[in-house]
């Protein structure tokens, strides 16, 4: 079967049919994939509904498996292979999560602007979401483009960016919601990781400009002045021309690059049952990667 691929907005995302995601892929439907993501970051797939193992084994076609958090908090879990991980409001019982639950606190962070796995090294390449219960309202998932962001960039900035890194941290996100239960031994259980502010795709070559929530501090800057030179860039790369909204069907399968785009979900009512399911893709470790 031949992918095939509908624009989904002006800059980036696309939808993808045309291959059947729960057989295994072979190298040429391989490498169409990769190359639709060199160019749209973003690809959504309708109506093809994985059992968590079918999953697993897809997104192991694109390399090994990412944990996450799952190393620093090691609860238990509800799902059968450690791989998948749970985004939901559903606790390991199988009940809708109470209101202050520590899977609450998991789906308010993913509420901010983030790439996942920033905060350690390797990062993360792809992610790969599946819709499985969805609720009666709310719960879009948002995807901004850090290329078109980096393009819209005046030349001051580019010029002011240049040689710039941030350090990004595990516990950044929990911490700014308030959450600050942690021994010293979980604060250290992943060390921060820094990351060129300009970056080159390694697909697709283009410039783009990564930041994130769990951006902390620019290196070498005080922290209070890192700080707001960073939620300036990030108000940049979220801007509306460079964000598309994806609503959920039941049976989508949504597929990102998490080195060219950010992504945060949308409120929804958390009385409600919500349940999608994540495989991450590690990356290879890039212990001296240059900026672009």
């Amino acid at each position: 079967m031949t992918l095939q691929l509908t624009p989904l907005h002006p800059q980036f995302a696309a939808e993808a049919s045309g291959i059947d995601l729960r057989q295994p892929l072979d190298p040429a439907q391989l490498r169409a994939i990769n190359d639709a993501m060199d160019r749209h970051a973003v690809l959504v797939w309708r109506d093809q509904p994985l059992s968590g193992q079918q999953q697993v084994t897809l997104a192991k076609s694109f390399g090994p498996l990412d944990l996450g958090l799952k190393r620093l908090f090691k609860r238990p879990e509800r799902l059968e292979d450690e791989h998948l991980l749970d985004i939901s409001n559903v606790d390991v019982q199988g009940n809708v999560a109470r209101r202050d639950s520590p899977k609450n606190l998991s789906n308010f962070a993913n509420q901010l602007w983030h790439s996942d796995s920033s905060f350690q090294n390797p990062r993360a390449t792809y992610s790969m979401l599946q819709g499985i219960v969805l609720p009666s309202w709310g719960g879009d998932t948002e995807f901004a483009d850090l290329r078109a962001a980096y393009d819209a960039l005046p030349e001051r900035a580019r010029a002011e960016l240049e040689g710039l890194s941030a350090e990004h941290y595990a516990l950044h996100t929990r911490i700014l919601l308030g959450d600050e239960a942690y021994t010293d031994e979980q604060k250290k259980a992943i060390a921060p990781a820094t990351w060129p502010l300009v970056q080159r795709h390694p697909g697709s070559g283009r410039k783009l400009l990564f930041v994130g929530v769990h951006a902390r501090e620019v290196i070498g800057w005080p922290v209070a002045e890192g700080r707001m030179f960073l939620s300036d860039l990030l108000e940049h790369a979220t801007q509306r021309q460079f964000v598309y909204t994806h609503k959920w069907r039941v049976g989508d399968l949504v597929m990102w690059d998490n080195r060219s785009t950010l992504h945060r979900g949308r409120r929804y009512d958390i009385a409600e049952r919500r349940e999608l399911r994540r495989t991450t893709i590690e990356d290879v470790p890039q212990a001296a990667l240059q900026p672009a």
